[in-house]
């Protein structure tokens, strides 16, 4: 009778877990749904369903009942550990009948199993896909009877057959998010540490979104197409892409459409054989050819001609070129940058740029943010381009004025980062007391900014001297004595200067 009855349970078991099949297709829902019919069916205290992750090569907790959040993360074992590290080893189930008389059972979790006078069993059985473990059932079960576990052994070997495939794609799933993350880490790691920039400078949300999208292109080979006003630095965003591809080290060719004659350029991207015409007295490969295997920059596509737009669109279509004066269609493996400071999308409404030329070209477009929508970069790209010519033209300059830094945080910067760049090199130029200051900027920042060097020469004269005794406050962290002695005064000649042009020294303390 109590076979029959068994009997009757294990089918009852069995048609619950497979009506869980057919009413979800989430798997994980699938399997906690499937453990919650084994809790439910036995005097189970605990249990989990362990998944192998070969790559980390350690068995970790996936679906559970009965564990903490604390006791699931410690419960981590490797092949040939433990009971679980035993069965995912050998893929031999397993029963103990009293765990405190089992030296191989570990609990790692660290769960709280009772004392030595109440019997705890433990059944472990082996997930495989053929021969492939990849994971393990596990269950404590409460035997003061010290009953025979036969039938729950059974029960748990007949159901890890069945959701074996469903154990798999979920280990594949975790498998897939931890790669994710891991990826996802790396790319947040690198745009902190600014490691993937390529000479790009800046910490602004705009600038900080362009590392990210300029990382997650890079590796491909798809086709870039940067915009962006002209002096923003799209040759180094061109130059970033191509530092961090699969390409780097092979050919990276630049050619910019705006600087060539409009006769040349179809010779410079394509070639021409010999006898061509007239002065072709040899065959020259082109941009393109000398570009195979690697990664190819147009700047200013957006003046690129219309009958050239149709030789390009055959490039990215085809992977072929033909030279001047040739009939052999020759193929190319060339990633293709674009750059452009004119709205392509106004050019196709008027007829200026093909429109299936565009679509081409535009796969991954990256933007690269004028100045001023990123001010916070302001002063870093300044204090770099300072150091940078200070190197260069051998001039002691390692500060810049809080007068010059009003004026260059507030101007509009028309002109974008090569203007700011063009800025400081003139000012490390006329600089001469090792202090970068406002009348040493271009009179285009003098008249947009406070300081526009108006007012009588008493006012001017005072606004100069102020600049002077904050900046070496600052660096002096508000001690007055020793800004004295930097600058020359006596301490009583420095106070009466900051009582009369309101100055606190007290705001520079630290």
């Amino acid at each position: 009778m109590r076979v029959n009855t068994e009997n009757r349970k294990g089918s009852n078991i069995l048609e619950a877990i497979g009506s869980e099949f057919t009413s979800t297709k989430d798997i994980n829902v699938l399997l906690k749904n499937v453990f919650s019919i084994i809790i439910s069916s036995y005097s189970i205290e605990r249990g989990m369903i362990s998944i192998y992750h070969r790559d980390e090569d350690e068995i970790s907790v996936d679906i559970c009942h009965g564990y903490t959040d604390e006791e699931v993360r410690r419960g981590i074992y490797r092949p040939g550990e433990g009971i679980i590290g035993y069965v995912v080893q050998t893929g031999e189930a397993i029963i103990i009948p009293d765990i405190h008389r089992e030296s191989r059972f570990l609990n790692r979790t660290g769960a709280d199993r009772g004392g030595s006078d109440e019997t705890i069993s433990f059944i472990c059985v082996p997930v495989a896909i053929w021969s492939n473990i990849i994971g393990a059932i596990s269950v404590d079960i409460k035997n003061n009877e010290k009953r025979d576990l036969s039938e729950e052994l059974h029960m748990l070997t007949t159901i890890s057959i069945m959701i074996a495939q469903a154990v798999n794609s979920r280990m594949e799933m975790i498998a897939g998010e931890r790669r994710l993350k891991l990826e996802n880490e790396e790319l947040r790691r690198k745009i902190d540490a600014g490691s993937i920039p390529h000479r790009i400078i800046g910490k602004s949300g705009a600038i900080r979104d362009l590392y990210e999208k300029i990382l997650l292109v890079a590796v491909t080979d798809s086709t870039v197409l940067i915009t962006g006003e002209s002096g923003t630095g799209k040759e180094l965003i061109a130059d970033a892409v191509y530092e961090n591809s699969r390409r780097k080290g092979k050919p990276f060719i630049k050619i910019n459409i705006a600087s060539l004659p409009k006769t040349l350029i179809e010779a410079e991207l394509f070639g021409y054989e010999r006898g061509a015409f007239t002065g072709a007295d040899r065959t020259r490969k082109g941009k393109f050819e000398s570009a195979d295997g690697g990664t190819i920059f147009i700047d200013e596509i957006g003046d690129l001609d219309i009958h050239l737009q149709v030789l390009l669109l055959r490039v990215l279509q085809n992977r072929t070129i033909e030279r001047i004066g040739g009939s052999e269609t020759i193929p190319v493996d060339v990633r293709i940058i674009a750059a452009t400071h004119r709205d392509l999308e106004d050019l196709v409404s008027t007829g200026g740029f093909r429109s299936d030329l565009f679509y081409r070209l535009n796969v991954f477009p990256l933007y690269s943010p004028p100045l001023r929508e990123r001010r916070g970069d302001i002063m870093l790209l300044a204090d770099h381009f300072l150091e940078y010519y200070s190197l260069k033209i051998e001039k002691c300059i390692n500060r810049i004025s809080s007068d010059a830094i009003d004026l260059l945080v507030s101007y509009n910067w028309p002109g974008n980062v090569r203007e700011l760049e063009n800025c400081i090199e003139r000012g490390v130029i006329l600089c001469s007391d090792g202090t970068l200051r406002s009348c040493h900027l271009p009179p285009s920042l003098q008249k947009s900014g406070k300081s526009s060097g108006t007012g009588t020469l008493e006012e001017r004269t005072d606004e100069f001297e102020r600049g002077i005794i904050i900046d070496s406050l600052k660096s002096n962290c508000g001690n007055i004595t020793r800004s004295a002695e930097e600058l020359g005064a006596t301490k009583r000649v420095l106070c009466y200067k900051l009582s009369k042009l309101g100055i606190d020294y007290r705001n520079f303390r630290k």
